[in-house]
Formats: structure tokens, C-alpha cells, sequence
């Protein structure tokens, strides 16, 4: 994982690049969005146009700023370690579930520290249709 370092101007640099780095994942989150809703056709073209210009603006600004601070590299080092933490963050999940999520299959079941005494033995059929004069 990337450490950033608490010195002077390193901690200003480290910080600046979280922030793009944060920033590059929002916008890539916005064009998914923006993908996911062309595709179902609740935009309008005029919507998408417009979209589209926000957009490629975001990403001009972004790369500027990148370029002007002389982070990209940084930024890059930075959003490797975030995808290479998130994978292994979604790995740890998939092979231990954390106790407290209740799976659909364990739903029904109930753990034994919160199972109820059971239930009395079964008796013998006492069904209404019979009766004691009958054989």
C-alpha cells in the first residue's frame, strides 16, 4: 500500500494526489452512470451531448491539473494501490464472510445459541373424525 509521507511539501503532494486520485474514480463512476442511462433510453440526445462535454471537461481539468503539479505518476502509483486494496478487500470477503451477514441459505437456519427449546414429542393421532364407539 502507499504511505504518504507526513514531511512538508511530500504531505501536500501525497494529499493532492489521494484527492485526484478520488476524484478520476468519481468521474469514471459518472460516465458509467452516464452509459448505464443512454442505454436505457432515459436521455435525451441534447441530455447526452451535454453530458458528454461535462465529462471530457472533467477530465481536461483533471489531467491539467495533474500535469501543472507534476503528480502523474503519483496519481498512477496511487490508483494501482487502491485497485490492488480493493481487490484484496473483495477476495477477503468472498472467501471469509464476515459472522454478522446472514446468508439466504443461513437465514432459516438458526444459530445454537439463539435456537428455542424443541418442540414437545410427537402424539399419537387424535384426528376429530374418530370416535370411541367405532371399530
Amino acid at each position: 500500500m502507499e504511505a504518504i509521507n507526513l514531511d512538508g511539501d511530500e504531505a501536500s503532494d501525497g494529499l493532492l494526489a489521494l484527492v485526484i486520485a478520488v476524484v478520476e474514480l468519481l468521474i469514471e463512476a459518472l460516465e458509467g452512470e452516464a452509459i448505464r442511462r443512454m442505454e436505457s433510453g432515459s436521455l435525451t440526445d441534447e441530455e447526452i451531448e451535454r453530458l458528454g462535454s461535462q465529462l471530457a471537461a472533467l477530465h481536461e481539468e483533471v489531467d491539467r491539473l495533474k500535469a501543472d503539479t507534476e503528480l502523474e505518476d503519483d496519481v498512477s502509483q496511487l490508483r494501482t494501490s487502491l485497485s490492488d486494496l480493493v481487490e484484496d478487500a473483495i477476495e477477503r470477503v468472498d472467501d471469509e464472510p464476515h459472522p454478522g451477514f446472514a446468508f439466504l441459505d443461513d437465514a432459516n437456519t438458526p444459530s445454537p445459541e439463539h435456537s428455542e427449546p424443541p418442540d414437545q414429542p410427537a402424539q399419537p393421532d387424535q384426528s376429530p373424525t374418530s370416535s370411541e364407539g367405532e371399530e
